[in-house]
């Protein structure tokens, strides 16, 4: 059994999207035998988001309780530690945390890039998990541009397979990226009934960041992306239905076009009503963000994965994705509002053998074992077993 150090996103914004993606991880490494962390800091005032006040501050009170009792129940107690803005310890104390880090074999980091510099420095095998990609590359270049070095790591990942195939024109900044999926526990995630005149829905932030510049444009988030999907309810007769957040949603447009909205912090309070939205959807429509879909970078959702694992089609934005996934059964990647709705009648006229062929689609493409298995043996580090001396073996 190795010692796997993993930083998240959960205590800061603890909803049950954001929850479900970092257990992703943690359940699927905790299958492969091996003992997980998860080490989180504040990083900036004001980042703990209380979803039951709806408030942005620096009390990570339900945070800490939230993810301390997943945690708990699926891993054992005493895995998280949160740093908060005071450089207060809640979970593990500072010097719990430093006894991990002089037995950890391998720390992942998730996109902190300047935290736990100094504690993860022994550790053997570091990597950089990029889940945002396009937006990380680009944001890294104009760091570089300022006079920063990139950040070292023994290996980087990204969930861009186009990044990393070199076929995705975003800077590498002088990184050899490697494809990794974002994985989904098939074991925990599973076919529930499918009701097929439930609506096809998804969760998403409108504009989950301000929009990035590289050469001589910007390009923005899904809210540039589903304006081009704007009369999709016209053109089909599912019922669509977002659980949306953000700053400048047009509310009155979306509903006049026939959307049903929801606010996206009441479909995800808790990792149950989550998973519970998902259970009751008859599929998945989603856009991606404009930087995804301009440079073409690969990127599939572990959201999109968890509702494939549960037996729900997905119709998504194209982004790159033919030919990275199966596609045209259980999965559609679409460029056009036309497309989206051939896509989802086809879905419609068949919901069974679409179903089906979604959750096949998870078990033999992203499930936890087959992505992380081979993530692990890439870095050298089996599935079971401490790796044998510092360094990697080449993928």
């Amino acid at each position: 059994m190795a010692t796997v150090v993993l930083t998240s996103y959960m205590v800061r914004h603890p909803l049950g999207g954001v929850i479900a993606s970092n257990l992703q991880l943690v359940w699927g490494l905790h299958r492969l035998g091996h003992e997980v962390y998860v080490f989180e800091p504040a990083g900036y005032p004001k980042s703990c988001f209380d979803p039951i006040r709806h408030h942005s501050g620096d009390d990570c009170t339900h945070g800490v309780r939230a993810v301390t009792k997943v945690l708990n129940e699926t891993l054992a107690p005493g895995r998280l530690c949160f740093v908060d803005i005071e450089g207060r310890y809640h979970g593990l104390d500072r010097r719990a945390v430093l006894d991990v880090f002089e037995r950890c074999d391998l720390f992942i980091d998730r996109g902190d890039h300047r935290a736990w510099v100094e504690e993860s420095g022994d550790v053997p095998i570091r990597v950089l998990v990029d889940p945002d990609p396009g937006y990380r590359q680009i944001k890294l270049s104009h760091e570089v541009d300022r006079g920063l070095e990139p950040p070292e790591y023994d290996a980087y990942f990204t969930y861009g397979y186009h990044v990393a195939s070199g076929r995705s024109p975003v800077p590498s900044v002088g990184i050899d990226w490697r494809h990794v999926f974002h994985p989904v526990d098939t074991t925990r995630l599973v076919p529930s009934p499918l009701d097929p005149d439930a609506p096809f829905t998804t969760v998403m932030n409108w504009t989950s960041h301000k929009p990035v510049k590289y050469g001589d444009r910007s390009y923005g988030m899904k809210d540039v992306e589903f304006r081009h999907y704007l009369d999709l309810p016209a053109r089909t007769t599912a019922t669509l239905e977002v659980a949306v957040e953000g700053k400048d949603i047009p509310r009155p447009e979306l509903i006049e076009a026939g959307w049903r909205l929801r606010p996206a912090v009441q479909a995800t309070a808790t990792l149950e009503s989550y998973l519970d939205y998902i259970r009751g959807s008859a599929g998945e429509f989603s856009v991606v963000k404009e930087v995804y879909r301009a440079f073409g970078v690969g990127w599939f959702s572990d959201r999109s994965a968890a509702y494939l694992a549960m037996g729900r089609p997905v119709v998504v934005q194209d982004n790159g994705l033919a030919g990275v996934l199966p596609t045209g059964e259980g999965l559609f990647s679409v460029s056009s509002v036309d497309e989206a709705a051939t896509a989802i009648d086809k879905i419609r006229s068949d919901p069974g053998r679409h179903s089906r062929a979604a959750r096949e689609i998870a078990v033999e493409h992203l499930d936890t074992d087959r992505v992380l298995g081979d993530f692990l043996r890439g870095l050298g580090l089996p599935s079971r077993g401490r790796p044998a001396e510092r360094g990697l073996a080449h993928a």
